[in-house]
C-alpha cells in the first residue's frame, strides 16, 4: 500500500490547522470510517443520508475495484477527506482516463489544502497507469470548486458539449 504522508493537526478557532496527514487507497477495513464521509458527501448534494446504503455501495465499489478511492487521515487516524475515481477507456486514445468523480472534505478541514493533496494523488494515480487524463466535471455554480481545479492545473473544456440521458 502506498502512503503519502503530510505533517501534524490542531485546532484553532473551531478549524483544524495540518501539520501532517496520511493518503491511503481505501480496503474493505475502512467502510467504517469512510461511509460516513461518503454519506455527508450525498447530504451534501442534497440526497438523504442513508449510512448502511453508502456503505453497501462504497464495499461493492471496493471489492469489485469498479472505483479507486484515497482517504486522507490525520494522525489521530479520523478520516477527514476522500477522493473517488473511476476508471474509463478512450477509444481514439487507446489508452484509459480517470474520472475523478467524488471529491468531499470533512468542514472543519477545509482550506487546509486537503483536496490539493487528494487531487495531487489522483493525478499519481494517473501517471502511474498510464492513463491518457483525468476528468471532472463539476457546476458552473461551484465557485470554490471551479477555482480549486484551476488552481490544481486542470484546465477548462470549452470545446465540446456534454450531454445526459436519464433513465426513468
Amino acid at each position: 500500500m502506498t502512503r503519502a504522508v503530510y505533517i501534524n493537526i490542531k485546532l484553532v478557532n473551531h478549524q483544524y490547522s495540518i501539520s501532517r496527514m496520511t493518503i491511503t487507497q481505501a480496503l474493505p477495513d475502512d467502510l467504517e470510517a469512510l461511509a460516513p464521509l461518503f454519506d455527508a458527501y450525498r447530504v451534501f448534494y442534497q440526497h438523504p443520508s442513508d449510512l448502511p446504503g453508502a456503505t453497501a455501495f462504497l464495499s461493492e465499489r471496493i471489492t469489485s475495484h469498479d472505483s479507486v478511492i484515497y482517504i486522507a487521515w490525520s494522525d489521530e487516524n479520523i478520516p477527514i477527506g476522500f477522493v473517488q475515481l473511476y476508471p474509463l477507456l478512450s477509444s481514439t486514445r487507446m489508452k484509459r482516463i480517470w474520472l475523478l468523480n467524488d471529491l468531499y472534505v470533512a468542514p472543519a478541514f477545509r482550506g487546509l489544502k486537503v483536496s490539493v493533496k487528494l487531487i495531487d494523488r489522483a493525478k499519481q494515480l494517473t501517471q502511474e497507469t498510464g492513463a491518457a487524463s483525468l476528468l471532472l466535471e463539476t457546476a458552473k455554480t461551484n465557485t470554490i470548486g471551479n477555482s480549486l481545479y484551476q488552481r490544481t492545473d486542470f484546465v477548462l473544456d470549452t470545446d465540446h458539449n456534454y450531454y445526459s440521458w436519464r433513465s426513468s
